[in-house]
């Protein structure tokens, strides 16, 4: 009979793992003989350093030289104390107490009466609520009275106004005349003011305007106020 072989002698076995190890020495081995470097001696010689052949620095004495200080200042001269006879008597000031007592009888303070001042308030023509009322114009809403009042007014202007003054001024074609005034809390017309190409026609915009009649006053909540009014007048010269 042959004789059987033992199976842990079977050296197969653990193949793969001396392999593997044997693999990893080997890396190992060529990593660090790649990387390891080699300096030549003489190149990293330096030498020793001989501290007796320093020689010791001489420090030079030098002569230190003391400023010396500034002079005091001269005294300041006395002051001049002029002695002043007391000869005026100076009156006192009494401060009286504020505090009252019980017996103190209490004064009562009449009745304050406050005066209220009305302001004059302006309101635009086209937003009051009732606009100043031209004569001949009382019926109707609020927005025929301001109808009639605007052609009123028109027709009055063109009535009174002296056209030919324009041509008498030597002026042709034709001219506008920019009138403003106020009909205030009364009904009467103040404030007036014009421009036009010529000061003798603002004069003459102006006499026109002051004479319009007396109007019913606008009233805002009930109460009459001052009404800004404006006014274009518009003609062509006769050549």
């Amino acid at each position: 009979m042959e004789p059987k072989k033992n199976p842990n002698a079977d050296v197969r076995r653990n193949s793969s793992i001396y392999f593997a190890v044997g693999l990893a020495l080997m890396l190992l081995i060529t990593n660090y003989s790649i990387n390891y470097k080699t300096y030549d001696k003489e190149a990293i010689d330096i030498g020793q350093l001989n501290m007796d052949e320093l020689d010791d620095e001489e420090i030079p004495i030098t002569e230190q030289i003391q400023t010396p200080p500034p002079p005091p200042p001269p005294p300041a001269a006395p002051e001049v104390i002029e002695i002043v006879e007391d000869e005026e008597e100076i009156e006192e000031t009494v401060i009286e107490s504020t505090e009252t007592t019980e017996e103190e009888e209490i004064v009562e303070v009449e009745e304050v009466v406050v005066e209220e001042v009305e302001e004059d308030i302006e309101v635009p023509f086209h937003v009051i609520e009732n606009v100043p009322v031209f004569p001949g114009c009382e019926n109707g809403s609020n927005d025929v009275k301001r109808k009639c009042m605007s052609d009123k007014i028109t027709k009055f202007v063109q009535k009174k106004f002296n056209t030919d003054l324009a041509g008498d001024l030597g002026l042709s074609g034709r001219q506008t005349i920019r009138v403003m005034f106020k009909i205030d809390k009364t009904g009467s017309v103040t404030g007036v003011m014009a421009r036009a190409p010529h000061p003798r026609l603002e004069k003459e915009a102006a006499r026109v305007i002051n004479s319009l009649p007396k109007m019913k006053p606008g009233k805002q909540r009930g109460k009459a106020v001052t009404v800004p009014y404006s006014l274009p007048i518009i003609f062509a010269v006769q050549d």
